[in-house]
């Protein structure tokens, strides 16, 4: 019997003294790395506040008092703390989230992991608590330095020193890093100087890893009735040798890994992000007016090679997708040709500078969407599956979906050559698919199967749904056709003239069918029937890829069941 194991919720902190409470973090901290070590999951950002959840819960009362964690991947040691000590499918089916969740815990209020958020959600929270009169009641916000990089957080700050009396308190959890090291003029100018020049009470900077420390600030913040931003300093990877010694934040997120080597249980196989790292690079020897913008993620989209080629032709903007895009477009006026590489889901935040900065402008620019479609075990905030039908708004923007590493290769090489429009490259999370070469090609179009027969359909396989159509193809009996327009927005004038010739289409997609490239084809064929098979309108839990395709019917057996119908 542990005493992690006799923390079913805060109150049971508040029992603990002294050594009992180092032994409790110590406890908690070989859990973290057993436990994630298995599922794979945020480990590093985890291991770095765990004196500091254990100090937020001794002090205030949550659920009475809110707590909002920003980014909520650093939530693991709350979930542990208020009760969920099932990490055995942690981020799997049926398992716990690896965000806050509310189905989960009343002690979970943001299921957030889009970061800069959460200072917005908490002043919301605050105003609301104070107008109802609830003067008891403290909202506390934990933020990371590395979300302080996102406006959003600052738009928030300047509304939180507007002079308002509410209970708000903000801790800065300041590791130096976001995925990476955190960048950025107000971030070097320094925590302390930029609050204090706000007019906000300040506390700190504390040592994040002193419980007795952070309880004193806490105390005195949470008495203090107004806006207070404590300031504490942690170590990201705390307390786990391969996490603090490695310099390139291998340990933010992990797959399942050796625990007492931090190394791979499976070697990752060579991915898509792998080849556009590749591509960009030779690209930018033959390029020079080529840059690359990456929004605080240089090594998980793919571009720390490019970067260590060319050190000054990339800009880390930090968590701040809005200025990325338009930047890019003020590149793009001065005569550069800027490559924004993003996670899909991360396009979202910054669409007004797409649709008004970049494509209202017809800059030249480049936009890669890495972990597009269904993503799996982030769940609902990292699915890429709303870019196709949220692009296909944008005038004279051209979308391309490669179906493997070698169309992936030639899209990025077409897309750079563009100058007038914005253009975008989208592919999936994981490893690549075998090569898929086209047996013909017409108009442009890539024929990857044609077989004769009665009542011949036409498939439209939307990237990496390419082995999915092919599969659909071989158990169908009837005349088919599957072809890939790699272009796929605009709908490509060529799609549409071939559809003509056949019974019916049907487009297979990894995107929203409402206002997808099943939509956009339906309405460019005239007179033919066109099924659109792609993900409802709704926010997917989380799972494997397979998993997620199977609860939304996006598989091969229902899609062949239904062509044969």
């Amino acid at each position: 019997m542990t005493l992690l194991d006799g923390i079913d919720g805060p109150a049971d902190l508040r029992a603990l003294r002294g050594a009992e409470l180092d032994v409790l973090a110590g406890e908690i901290r070989e859990f973290l790395v057993d436990r994630v070590s298995r599922t794979g999951g945020h480990l590093g950002p985890n291991l770095g506040v765990v004196e500091l959840t254990l100090a937020l819960h001794r002090v205030f009362d949550s659920p009475r008092d809110t707590l909002v964690f920003d980014t909520g991947h650093q939530a693991y040691v709350h979930k542990l703390l208020t009760g969920r000590r099932d990490f055995d499918r942690l981020r799997q089916r049926d398992g716990l989230s690896g965000y806050p969740s509310r189905a989960e815990s009343p002690h979970d209020v943001v299921e957030n992991s889009h970061a800069s958020t959460a200072l917005s959600w908490a002043d919301g929270i605050a105003h609301a608590r104070a107008l109802a009169g609830e003067g008891d009641r403290t909202v506390v916000a934990v933020i990371g330095d590395g979300a302080l990089t996102g406006g959003m957080a600052w738009e928030a700050l300047n509304n939180i020193a507007d002079g308002t009396p509410r209970r708000l308190v903000v801790v800065v959890n300041d590791n130096g890093r976001s995925y990476a090291p955190t960048v950025g003029g107000m971030m070097r100018r320094g925590v302390e100087g930029i609050i204090k020049e706000l007019g906000l009470s300040y506390i700190g900077p504390v040592d994040g890893h002193d419980l007795a420390e952070l309880e004193v600030a806490f105390r005195g913040a949470r008495a203090a009735g107004g806006p207070v931003v404590v300031h504490a300093l942690t170590e990201k990877g705390r307390g786990y040798a391969p996490a603090e010694q490695d310099a390139a934040d291998r340990f933010h997120a992990v797959g399942r890994i050796h625990p007492e080597t931090g190394l791979p249980v499976v070697p990752s196989r060579f991915g898509w992000t792998g080849v556009f790292a590749e591509e960009i690079v030779a690209l930018g020897h033959r390029r020079p007016d080529l840059v690359a913008i990456t929004a605080a993620m240089r090594q998980p989209v793919g571009l720390a090679p490019f970067g260590d080629a060319f050190p000054d032709r990339i800009v880390d903007v930090g968590i701040a997708e809005q200025h990325a895009l338009t930047t890019a477009a003020g590149m793009a006026f001065a005569g550069l040709h800027p490559v924004v590489a993003l996670y899909a889901t991360f396009l979202n935040r910054a669409f007004d500078q797409l649709l008004m900065d970049a494509a209202l402008h017809r800059a030249g620019v480049t936009i890669v969407l890495d972990r597009a479609g269904v993503t799996g075990d982030d769940g609902a905030t990292h699915h890429g599956m709303w870019d196709l039908a949220m692009l296909s708004l944008v005038p004279g923007l051209r979308l391309a979906a490669p179906r493997d590493g070698d169309t992936l290769r030639r899209a990025l090489r077409e897309a750079v050559e563009v100058a007038d429009a914005p253009t975008v490259l989208r592919y999936p999370k994981g490893a690549l698919p075998e090569p898929l070469p086209a047996v013909t090609v017409r108009d442009g179009l890539d024929i990857l199967l044609h077989r004769d027969g009665p009542d011949p359909v036409l498939i439209v396989a939307v990237g990496a749904m390419a082995p999915m159509a092919l599969e659909v193809a071989a158990s169908l009996d009837r005349g088919v056709t599957v072809v890939d327009p790699r272009w796929v927005l605009p709908v490509p004038d060529a799609l549409a003239r071939l559809a003509g010739e056949y019974a019916e289409v049907a487009v297979i997609e990894d995107g929203l069918r409402a206002g997808g490239i099943g939509a956009g084809v339906a309405l460019a064929v005239d007179g033919v029937p066109v099924r659109s098979f792609g993900l409802p309108r709704e926010f997917l839990a989380h799972g494997t890829r397979a998993q997620v395709l199977d609860a939304a019917g996006l598989t091969a057996s229902r899609i062949a069941a239904t062509l044969r119908r």
